[in-house]
């Protein structure tokens, strides 16, 4: 019996850290998306996140968008890394991006996101979405970041902030015992939002590492800045008596959804 509770240990071992078969990558060309909402998974590999913070919220992502057909595309930055740790090993598309760069066009009005560094890569694929919805017909858009599934190295929090103490020592507890360094150092973006705590300091933070999207965004749109289901923040009016409205919806979870859709069921 000791033997074979050994066994299915060492199994179980192997499934955690099981990664994701070769794989073909689609040239830009390749990739067609439709109207469906997108999840684009940026850089998820432990390459950069370590300690897997992001996995978990990755994965559920993943499942989310399976559960409601929606497009699923992979950005890759190293065709040869073999730490990408996504679970479901078959999206729409893999695509090589070094930097987060997107080479494809975004034509639905809705894209959920996970992965990626959030002040670096991520912060590219975000940029990228906007000059491409900028070159489109203006109408309603939304980018919905899931806070579990991103990774950050929190070093956007500095000294000037009042909750960088926190950050600090949050930091040393996760990193406790591990090699100093850049290798080491991610969090999840859900818990930078715990460390935070208050409310309008989270806002403040969300507003503070998005991109620069007055630069690309026609002035026609009403921006409008959201955690959960707390009330918005107006970033830009808009302009006419009913603007378009490009929504930037930061979520706990991807769980967070499928629960609001099983409550909603259920009424």
């Amino acid at each position: 019996m000791k033997y074979f509770i050994l066994l299915v240990s060492c199994l179980a071992a192997g499934a955690v850290g099981a990664k994701c078969p070769d794989h073909s990558f689609a040239e830009p060309g390749q990739v067609r998306l439709d109207n469906r909402p997108v999840l684009i998974a940026t850089h998820a590999s432990s390459s950069f996140d370590s300690d897997f913070s992001a996995k978990r919220g990755v994965d559920e992502a993943v499942r989310f968008a399976r559960d409601r057909n929606l497009q699923v595309v992979y950005l890759q930055d190293d065709r040869m890394d073999p730490n990408y740790y996504v679970e479901d090993c078959r999206p729409d598309y893999w695509v090589e991006s070094e930097s987060g760069e997107l080479t494809f066009r975004i034509p639905t009005d809705h894209v959920y996101l996970v992965g990626g560094h959030l002040e670096l890569c991520l912060a590219n694929t975000l940029s990228d979405i906007l000059d491409f919805w900028a070159k489109e017909p203006i109408r309603d858009r939304t980018i919905e970041v899931l806070m579990d599934g991103v990774y950050s190295n929190g070093r956007s929090v500095d000294e000037g902030t009042p909750y960088f103490d926190d950050m600090q020592r949050y930091r040393q507890v996760r990193s406790y015992g591990r090699p100093a360094g850049e290798y080491w150092g991610k969090i999840s973006l859900l818990e930078t939002m715990g460390v935070i705590y208050r409310a309008e300091r989270q806002y403040q933070y969300l507003v503070a590492v998005l991109p620069q999207w007055r630069r690309s965004l026609p002035e026609g749109y009403r921006v409008e800045l959201r955690m959960n289901d707390s009330i918005p923040v107006v970033l830009r009016e808009g302009k006419g008596f009913l603007p378009p409205v490009l929504r930037f919806l930061f979520v706990d979870s991807a769980v967070t959804l499928t629960a609001k859709d099983l409550f909603r069921d259920g009424l």
